[in-house]
């Protein structure tokens, strides 16, 4: 049985959802990891400060949050494209009571 081709509009839907997916994946690795690694279990003396927030703070909730935000910039503005919906069509419940003959 031939496979039938697949809608340009799945398509596009699938890569945008798989790199959204991604980009989630990495930024809570990462940022889960750096917590761990550098959040728990410190003495209070070892802790370093970046404008008065703790440092694992900082580099592991703040700085993945603004990438994130970047990244999602870049991707609604240069990675996600507009196609092309086609002709609105009406369902058939409304073209009768609009006076039109509803399409087979």
């Amino acid at each position: 049985m031939p496979r039938a081709a697949e809608d340009p509009l799945v398509r596009s839907a699938r890569r945008e959802a798989a790199v959204v997916l991604v980009i989630w994946a990495v930024a809570l690795i990462y940022s889960v990891g750096y917590c761990w690694f550098f959040g728990y279990g410190r003495e209070a003396a070892e802790l370093t400060f970046v404008w008065g927030i703790p440092g694992w703070v900082m580099w592991g909730v703040f700085a993945p949050w603004v990438a994130c935000y970047l990244i999602s910039l870049w991707f609604s503005y240069g990675f996600m494209t507009d196609a092309e919906l086609g002709e609105e069509q009406m369902p058939p419940s409304e073209a009768a009571t609009a006076g039109e003959a509803p399409d087979a």
